[in-house]
C-alpha cells in the first residue's frame, strides 16, 4: 500500500528548475518513478524485471553497439513514444522488445496434451 503518491519525473524537474539537467535515468529512485505511476496499466513485478538481468539472451544482444544507441536514443528523446513507434520498424529492436517480453511473460505452453 501507498500513502502518498510519489512525484512523477516531470514534476521533479519542474521542481527543479528549468535550468536543472534531469537526474540519471538509472539513479536510485528510477525504478520507483517507473513503477509508481498512477496511470500505467501493465505492471511487472520487480521479481520479473530481475530475471532480465540474468538472462545471457538479454546480455548478447545488448553487446550490439547499434542496439545499445537505440536504446541510448529513446532514455535522452523527449517524445519517447514517437521515437519507440519509430524504432518498433527496426528488426533489432523488435528482437530486443521480443526477448524482454518472453523474459517477463513467457509463452504459455500451447498444444500440449495432459499426460
Amino acid at each position: 500500500e501507498r500513502c502518498s503518491p510519489e512525484p512523477r519525473r516531470e514534476q521533479q524537474r519542474e521542481a527543479a528548475g528549468p535550468g536543472s539537467p534531469p537526474g540519471p535515468a538509472h539513479g536510485p529512485g528510477a525504478l520507483q518513478d517507473i513503477l509508481s505511476e498512477e496511470d500505467e496499466q501493465d505492471r511487472v513485478p520487480l521479481q520479473k524485471l530481475k530475471l532480465l538481468g540474468e538472462s545471457e539472451e538479454l546480455r548478447n544482444l545488448l553487446l550490439n553497439p547499434h542496439l545499445r544507441q537505440l536504446l541510448l536514443a529513446i532514455d535522452q528523446a523527449q517524445d519517447k513514444s514517437s521515437l519507440l513507434r519509430k524504432f518498433m520498424q527496426e528488426p533489432l529492436f523488435v528482437e530486443f522488445a521480443d526477448c524482454c517480453l518472453s523474459i517477463v511473460e513467457p509463452p504459455e505452453k500451447e498444444n500440449v496434451l495432459p499426460e
